[in-house]
């Protein structure tokens, strides 16, 4: 009797298994598409929300500079420019800040100092954002505007080429200014991202570099870094797209202006900003739907950003043969 039992409770273990895996390949597949049906759902209820704004302007809409409540003419060119220069000025600053703030913690700073200097990164990074837009307007815009900025029209100003880029009124409040206040806001994640994935490179690798007699600098540079270069673009990526949707630091110290300007020292506008100072505003349909408008713009940028990042990962991972 033992011995029949015993393949019938075998097999009705077997059952169960089955039927438990079935179950969670459903429960994580159902996870997955609320996930895709999510993100679509989001982006075809804006389209739908703009759709006055893209019948009346065509995809004109993207490249027009007007923004007009008042005559109902508007445009989004001045909000996209203002989001991706100062997105790219915050990653120029931030991506070589955090790069040296992971190699010191991995690399450099002795035991003692890496668990409160990366406990005061994490700290950092949870700090909200409209924090970092009152810091801005309060402490970063007078002494930008009273030490820094007269300076810069002054000498920067007169460079050929790249001159109007570094000359206007030092008024502190600007492009130039919610760039600076980005890259302090994304340093933190990017910074968090290489120290970990530092942290995974084998200690044999690095000690085989030492033993071949590579300085510091080569080890980082030739081993530490090819090693982990997906991941540390992966988390570059990761903190542009949040220095593209920043709203609340950024409408703080940028100046709100609907101008079109080379100058980093004027004032500007961006998608997130403009949306969060006139929405409240808008008494017009054409207005909220110009609006909604930016919102699927904004959500665009995003996407293609994120999709040229999964496309470098992958480009980089068939070179390294993977």
């Amino acid at each position: 009797m033992n011995a029949t039992a015993l393949p019938a409770a075998e097999d009705s273990r077997e059952l169960r298994d089955a039927r438990a895996d079935r179950r969670f390949r459903r429960l994580v597949a159902a996870a997955g598409l609320f996930v895709l049906v999510s993100l679509a759902a989001a982006a075809l209820s804006m389209l739908w929300g703009g759709r006055a704004a893209f019948e009346k302007f065509g995809i004109g809409f993207l490249w027009r500079d007007a923004w007009d409540p008042v005559q109902q003419d508007f445009g989004a060119l001045v909000p996209i420019y203002g989001t991706v220069v100062t997105a790219l000025i915050a990653m120029l600053i931030a991506v070589p800040v955090s790069f040296g703030i992971a190699m010191f913690l991995t690399e450099i700073a002795p035991r003692w100092l890496r668990g409160p200097v990366g406990a005061a990164i994490e700290l950092l990074a949870g700090i909200p954002s409209i924090i970092y837009g009152m810091w801005g307007l309060f402490v970063l815009v007078p002494l930008l505007s009273e030490h820094v900025y007269p300076w810069v029209d002054e000498h920067m100003g007169q460079w050929p080429l790249v001159g109007a880029l570094f000359s206007g009124p030092p008024l502190g409040l600007g492009m130039g200014t919610a760039g600076l206040v980005l890259a302090i806001m994304v340093i933190p994640f990017i910074s968090s991202v290489m120290r970990e994935v530092f942290l995974t490179v084998p200690g044999r690798l690095k000690e085989s570099a030492y033993a071949l007699g590579s300085t510091r600098w080569e080890v980082v540079w030739d081993v530490v870094l090819p090693y982990t270069r997906s991941a540390v673009i992966g988390g570059i990526f990761l903190g542009l797209g949040r220095a593209l949707g920043e709203t609340m630091a950024v409408t703080f110290v940028l100046g709100n202006a609907h101008e079109l300007t080379a100058s980093l020292l004027m004032p500007g506008n961006s998608i997130a900003a403009t949306i969060a100072n006139e929405f409240t505003e808008a008494d017009s349909d054409m207005y909220r739907s110009a609006l909604i408008a930016l919102g699927f713009v904004l959500f665009l940028v995003t996407f293609v950003v994120l999709t040229v990042a999964r496309l470098m990962l992958r480009r980089m991972a068939k070179r390294e043969g993977r």
